[in-house]
C-alpha cells in the first residue's frame, strides 16, 4: 500500500487573488478542506457519528466547522445572520444530528469556496474596520473575524481527525477481542 503524502498548504506560496495579508487565512482553510476530506474518506457512517465517552462526534465537528465558518464570514462582512444560519445553530445542539458524509464534505467545500471568494473581495484597507459578533454585539474587526474563522475551522477539523482515530481504535479493539 502506498504512502499518503500530505501537503503543507502554507508552504505553497501565494493564493491567486488573495491579498497578501489574508493568504494565511486562505492557506488554513485550504488545509482544513484537504485534511477533512482525507480524514473521512472511507469512514462508515456509524463511526462518523459515534460519540466516544460522550464527546462530540466527528460528524458534529465537520458540521459545526462548516456552519461556524459561514457565520463568522457573515459577521466579517458586517451582516447579521439569516434564518438558515440561526437554524444551523439549533441543529448543532441536537443530540441526534446525522448528516451524510458526502453531503457534509460538499457543504464544507462550498463554504470554503465562498470564504475564499470573500477573501479575494476584501481590500486590505478594510481589515481594521470594526465588526460585531452575535446577538450580544461583541466587538471585533474584519481581520480578527477572518483569522478566527480560519483558526476555528482548523481546530474543529483537528478534533474531527482525533475523534475518528479514537473511534476507529475502539472499533479495532472491540473486533479483536
Amino acid at each position: 500500500m502506498g504512502t499518503i503524502i500530505e501537503r503543507n498548504i502554507w508552504l505553497t506560496g501565494p493564493v491567486y487573488g488573495i491579498p497578501p495579508l489574508l493568504v494565511p487565512v486562505a492557506h488554513s482553510l485550504l488545509q482544513a478542506r484537504e485534511d477533512a476530506a482525507r480524514a473521512v474518506a472511507g469512514v462508515r457512517p456509524d463511526a462518523l457519528w459515534r460519540r466516544p465517552n460522550g464527546a462530540a462526534s466527528a460528524g458534529f465537528h465537520l458540521f459545526h466547522a462548516t456552519h461556524a465558518l459561514d457565520r463568522l464570514m457573515t459577521y466579517a462582512r458586517g451582516e447579521s445572520l439569516h434564518d438558515a444560519q440561526q437554524r444551523s445553530i439549533e441543529l448543532e445542539r441536537s443530540p441526534d444530528l446525522y448528516v451524510d458524509r458526502a453531503f457534509l464534505l460538499e457543504v464544507l467545500d462550498l463554504t470554503i469556496d465562498r470564504a475564499l471568494l470573500q477573501l479575494r473581495c476584501t481590500p486590505e484597507s478594510s481589515l481594521l474596520k470594526g465588526r460585531t459578533v452575535g446577538s450580544a454585539c461583541l466587538p471585533s474587526n474584519v481581520l480578527g473575524l477572518l483569522y478566527h474563522a480560519s483558526e476555528h475551522t482548523t481546530r474543529h477539523v483537528g478534533q474531527l481527525i482525533t475523534t475518528l482515530k479514537v473511534v476507529q481504535r475502539e472499533g479495532a479493539t472491540s473486533t479483536a477481542t
